[in-house]
Protein backbone atom coordinates (compact mmCIF):
# COMPACT_ATOMS: atom_id res chain seq x y z
CA UNK A 1 0.00 0.00 0.00
CA UNK A 2 1.05 3.75 -0.86
CA UNK A 3 2.26 5.98 2.36
CA UNK A 4 1.32 8.97 -0.17
CA UNK A 5 -2.26 10.80 0.32
CA UNK A 6 -4.21 11.56 -2.50
CA UNK A 7 -5.56 15.15 -3.53
CA UNK A 8 -8.89 15.28 -5.13
CA UNK A 9 -10.56 18.39 -6.57
CA UNK A 10 -13.52 18.50 -8.66
CA UNK A 11 -11.96 17.26 -11.66
CA UNK A 12 -8.27 15.04 -11.64
CA UNK A 13 -6.53 13.38 -9.18
CA UNK A 14 -3.51 14.93 -8.39
CA UNK A 15 -0.68 12.50 -7.95
CA UNK A 16 2.05 14.10 -5.70
CA UNK A 17 4.77 11.00 -6.16
CA UNK A 18 7.88 13.23 -8.08
CA UNK A 19 8.80 10.93 -11.30
CA UNK A 20 12.69 9.62 -10.75
CA UNK A 21 15.24 11.98 -11.80
CA UNK A 22 16.73 9.43 -15.05
CA UNK A 23 13.12 9.95 -16.11
CA UNK A 24 13.18 12.81 -18.85
CA UNK A 25 10.80 15.50 -18.25
CA UNK A 26 8.16 16.22 -20.83
CA UNK A 27 5.61 18.78 -20.74
CA UNK A 28 2.22 17.04 -20.92
CA UNK A 29 -0.05 17.72 -24.37
CA UNK A 30 -2.92 19.15 -22.20
CA UNK A 31 -5.63 18.23 -25.53
CA UNK A 32 -9.03 16.92 -24.99
CA UNK A 33 -9.76 13.63 -27.09
CA UNK A 34 -11.33 15.66 -30.05
CA UNK A 35 -7.92 17.78 -31.14
CA UNK A 36 -6.13 14.10 -30.54
CA UNK A 37 -8.47 12.07 -33.15
CA UNK A 38 -8.41 14.58 -35.54
CA UNK A 39 -4.67 14.56 -35.61
CA UNK A 40 -4.12 11.26 -34.89
CA UNK A 41 -3.04 10.01 -38.26
CA UNK A 42 -0.65 12.48 -38.29
CA UNK A 43 0.78 11.80 -35.16
CA UNK A 44 0.84 8.02 -36.46
CA UNK A 45 2.66 9.10 -39.42
CA UNK A 46 5.12 11.01 -37.83
CA UNK A 47 5.44 9.09 -34.55
CA UNK A 48 5.66 5.33 -35.76
CA UNK A 49 9.05 4.69 -34.74
CA UNK A 50 8.45 5.77 -30.90
CA UNK A 51 5.43 4.12 -30.91
CA UNK A 52 6.55 1.01 -31.73
CA UNK A 53 9.77 1.48 -29.64
CA UNK A 54 7.00 2.04 -26.88
CA UNK A 55 4.69 -0.84 -27.70
CA UNK A 56 7.84 -3.44 -28.12
CA UNK A 57 9.01 -2.00 -24.29
CA UNK A 58 5.05 -2.80 -22.81
CA UNK A 59 5.01 -6.05 -24.46
CA UNK A 60 8.70 -7.75 -23.24
CA UNK A 61 7.77 -6.52 -19.46
CA UNK A 62 4.41 -8.50 -19.96
CA UNK A 63 1.98 -5.67 -18.45
CA UNK A 64 4.07 -4.57 -15.32
CA UNK A 65 6.85 -1.96 -17.27
CA UNK A 66 5.01 0.88 -16.31
CA UNK A 67 8.17 2.87 -14.47
CA UNK A 68 10.34 1.22 -17.03
CA UNK A 69 8.61 2.16 -20.30
CA UNK A 70 7.98 5.88 -19.19
CA UNK A 71 11.62 6.91 -21.02
CA UNK A 72 9.97 5.48 -24.44
CA UNK A 73 6.13 6.91 -23.55
CA UNK A 74 7.92 10.11 -22.99
CA UNK A 75 9.25 10.41 -26.58
CA UNK A 76 6.26 9.16 -27.52
CA UNK A 77 4.37 12.61 -25.67
CA UNK A 78 6.85 14.67 -27.20
CA UNK A 79 6.83 13.66 -30.65
CA UNK A 80 3.26 14.20 -30.76
CA UNK A 81 3.38 17.68 -29.07
CA UNK A 82 5.14 18.49 -32.23
CA UNK A 83 2.55 17.10 -34.44
CA UNK A 84 0.53 19.11 -32.77
CA UNK A 85 2.08 22.45 -32.78
CA UNK A 86 3.37 21.92 -36.39
CA UNK A 87 -0.68 21.00 -37.28
CA UNK A 88 -1.73 24.55 -35.35
CA UNK A 89 1.32 26.30 -36.85
CA UNK A 90 0.17 25.17 -40.46
CA UNK A 91 -3.60 24.00 -40.45
CA UNK A 92 -5.10 25.90 -38.04
CA UNK A 93 -8.42 26.79 -39.28
CA UNK A 94 -8.74 23.62 -41.19
CA UNK A 95 -7.25 21.37 -37.60
CA UNK A 96 -10.50 23.59 -35.77
CA UNK A 97 -12.92 23.18 -38.53
CA UNK A 98 -11.97 18.81 -38.24
CA UNK A 99 -12.29 18.49 -34.62
CA UNK A 100 -15.23 20.75 -34.04
CA UNK A 101 -17.22 18.74 -36.13
CA UNK A 102 -16.15 15.40 -34.36
CA UNK A 103 -16.90 17.31 -30.51
CA UNK A 104 -20.36 18.54 -32.57
CA UNK A 105 -20.78 14.64 -34.22
CA UNK A 106 -19.72 12.56 -30.93
CA UNK A 107 -16.28 11.93 -32.63
CA UNK A 108 -17.85 9.64 -35.48
CA UNK A 109 -15.57 10.46 -38.21
CA UNK A 110 -18.05 9.56 -41.17
CA UNK A 111 -19.68 12.61 -39.82
CA UNK A 112 -16.92 14.95 -40.53
CA UNK A 113 -15.01 13.24 -44.22
CA UNK A 114 -15.31 17.06 -45.65
CA UNK A 115 -13.22 19.03 -42.90
CA UNK A 116 -10.88 15.98 -42.33
CA UNK A 117 -10.13 15.98 -46.22
CA UNK A 118 -9.29 19.85 -45.86
CA UNK A 119 -7.17 18.78 -43.19
CA UNK A 120 -5.19 16.13 -44.12
CA UNK A 121 -4.74 18.21 -47.78
CA UNK A 122 -3.11 20.55 -45.58
CA UNK A 123 -1.50 18.37 -43.45
CA UNK A 124 -0.21 16.59 -46.77
CA UNK A 125 1.17 19.67 -48.37
CA UNK A 126 2.89 21.56 -45.46
CA UNK A 127 4.05 18.67 -43.14
CA UNK A 128 4.30 15.96 -45.98
CA UNK A 129 2.37 13.32 -43.65
CA UNK A 130 0.14 11.22 -45.16
CA UNK A 131 -3.20 9.70 -43.61
CA UNK A 132 -3.08 5.64 -44.53
CA UNK A 133 -5.72 3.41 -42.77
CA UNK A 134 -3.55 0.14 -41.99
CA UNK A 135 -5.43 -3.02 -42.95
CA UNK A 136 -6.82 -0.92 -46.07
CA UNK A 137 -7.69 -3.34 -49.19
CA UNK A 138 -4.66 -2.03 -52.09
CA UNK A 139 -6.64 -1.50 -54.77
CA UNK A 140 -9.54 0.05 -52.67
CA UNK A 141 -9.70 3.60 -52.68
CA UNK A 142 -9.35 4.47 -48.87
CA UNK A 143 -12.61 5.37 -47.17
CA UNK A 144 -11.73 9.07 -46.40
CA UNK A 145 -10.86 9.75 -50.07
CA UNK A 146 -14.22 8.17 -51.50
CA UNK A 147 -15.91 11.09 -53.75
CA UNK A 148 -19.65 9.95 -51.85
CA UNK A 149 -19.81 9.25 -48.85
CA UNK A 150 -22.41 6.30 -48.04
CA UNK A 151 -23.13 7.02 -44.39
CA UNK A 152 -22.25 10.29 -44.06
CA UNK A 153 -25.42 12.45 -42.92
CA UNK A 154 -26.73 15.73 -43.63
CA UNK A 155 -24.82 18.21 -45.39
CA UNK A 156 -25.34 20.81 -42.66
CA UNK A 157 -22.57 18.36 -40.80
CA UNK A 158 -19.99 18.32 -43.40
CA UNK A 159 -19.23 21.97 -43.75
Amino acid sequence: MSTRQPRFNQDVLVDTTPLPDDIPKVQEIGASSAPLLSASFAIGARCKPFNDDYMVCKTEANGKGEMDCMREGRKVTRCAASVLEDISKHCLEEFRAHWSCLEDNNHQLWNCRRPEKKLYGCIFENLKLEKTIPGTPEKETPVHLRKRQIFAGGLSSQT
